[in-house]
């Protein structure tokens, strides 16, 4: 029996305020433990929540960009359960009547386009944390990032392929960090998901039993666990067994997931209206403020950069996948406006150089005026590709300017057709079974001639004239 997977997540996102959602604390990450806390937030009696505006604004940010219908009046309800780490013995949260409902965002997989819907989005405080002790059994409880802001993302159940739930989840990121309301960490936490997944016959239309799993820090750990859990499931199925309802927890070191505990429904933490907050009205004027200020954003940034620079879906795509990244291409166009090269030496030598010090393009050592200066010299034939490395390498150490790096250590491409037809004689004379072997038919030693060229010079010799005068030279 052939199955088909059906996954939905739910994404939780801290909002980049400098305060909680309902109190003055902050919300740095990094403090010692309870040291951002104050009466509100850890739920003494007779306190009162007050409403962080930011967080609406960067909830309405969200909605809009997702295509989201913005409800005009949304409430706010207590979900109430008891855990060390949650001091009220609930969480201000949306159920009823969220913030959003009905949006979309769209996703390219092998080149084809995909709409995956939105079921809602809410705003809600975070919880606590519990740190276990490795050698006694003891657990630790900080409440620091207790009233911290959240807005939960759920989707529709669109997703057919742990490849989709990814490419989903990368989207996702994306946006909230092109709003600025995210910074998308996944280590921290403050970008996580949680993913809900079943199987059913291919070709029918009920859902199966769902397994919702947590504890997904990576995009590499979401579609691991996505892979496992519907292998875990089928064969389970197949056995004549059948699939329980629970929360799963992803264990990375083991690659697997284990049981955690039953599936809870909502009616199991007792939602109801939260008295001490007034409903959150919403009108038509505060909406057209929020889109005033709203980016171009991934999607639309990366068919431009395909429209209007011809770069490929795929290139173009992994140049928008970051905002500042986008940012630092154009501001490349700006000094050197040939949109390939340009996209070339960042998407290969700049990328492969930050990933390899773990940096960001924020923290690029290499400035975008000098990136483009580098290319100049190439396209004015001053510097080889192959010295241009070179000079790249220094760049990146030093800060310096291509053009100086050039200067000082002697690296101008040689282009003087009689120097190089010289050393050119010299190759050929010293290798006369290669120079015959070229004459008898094996065209590839071309490769060779050229190469042997570019030793004698140290990389210095244009490569146009050395494959002009070797051809001539060949007959």
């Amino acid at each position: 029996m052939e199955f088909e997977p059906v996954i939905g997540l739910e994404v939780h996102a801290q909002l980049k305020t400098k305060t909680k959602i309902f109190c003055n604390c902050s919300t740095s990450f990094g403090a010692p433990p309870n040291t951002h806390v104050c009466p509100v937030c850890l739920g003494m009696p007779g306190v009162l929540p007050v409403l962080n505006k930011k967080v609406v604004d960067f909830t309405i940010r969200m909605a809009l960009a997702t295509n989201c219908k913005i409800a005009r009046e949304s409430r706010w309800a207590r979900k109430n359960y008891f855990y060390p780490d949650l001091p009220k013995g609930y969480q201000i949260s949306q159920y009823e009547l969220p913030i959003a409902e009905f949006g979309h965002i769209d996703i390219e997989i092998d080149g084809n386009a995909k709409r995956i819907g939105i079921t809602r989005i809410h705003m809600e405080e975070d919880a606590g944390k519990l740190v276990h002790d490795p050698d006694r059994p003891v657990s630790r409880v900080d409440l620091n990032r207790t009233g911290v802001p959240l807005m939960e993302i759920v989707s529709e159940p669109d997703m057919r392929t742990p490849e989709e739930a990814g490419e989903y989840l990368r989207r996702m990121r994306s946006i909230v960090r092109y709003l600025g309301i995210c910074d998308g960490n996944m280590e921290e936490g403050s970008f996580r998901c949680d993913a809900n997944i079943s199987i059913r016959p291919k070709g029918t239309e009920p859902f199966g039993i769902r397994a919702e799993i947590k504890n997904l820090n990576s995009f590499k750990n979401v579609e691991k666990a996505l892979y496992y859990e519907i292998n875990r499931q089928r064969e389970i199925i197949i056995d004549g067994g059948k699939v329980v309802q629970e929360t799963r927890l992803w264990n990375p070191e083991k690659n697997r997931t284990g049981s955690m505990r039953g599936k809870e429904e909502a009616h199991d933490y007792r939602y109801f209206p939260d008295p001490d907050l007034l409903p959150l009205v919403i009108n038509d004027r505060w909406i057209a403020e929020v889109k005033k200020i709203l980016p171009e954003l991934p999607a639309a940034k990366q068919a431009r950069f395909i429209k209007d620079y011809k770069l490929s879906s795929e290139d173009a795509g992994r140049l928008t996948a970051s905002r500042a990244l986008a940012e630092y291409f154009e501001a490349c166009l700006a000094h050197f406006p040939r949109p390939k090269p340009v996209s070339n030496w960042i998407l290969g030598s700049l990328l492969g150089l930050l990933n390899a010090e773990e940096k960001t393009i924020d923290q690029s050592p290499v400035s975008t005026a000098n990136l483009a200066g580098l290319l100049k010299l190439i396209d004015q034939n001053i510097i080889s590709g192959k010295i241009a490395k070179t000079v790249f390498e220094d760049m990146a150490k030093t800060g310096r300017e291509p053009k100086t790096i050039v200067e000082e250590q002697g690296l101008l491409q040689v282009s003087d057709n009689a120097a190089i037809e010289e050393i050119v004689v010299k190759i050929l004379d010293r290798c006369p079974d290669e120079v015959a072997a070229f004459q008898n038919g094996k065209t590839r030693l071309m490769g060779f001639f050229v190469g042997q060229v570019m030793k004698e010079t140290k990389g210095k010799a244009n490569p146009k004239i050395v494959n002009a005068v070797l051809t001539k030279r060949l007959r």
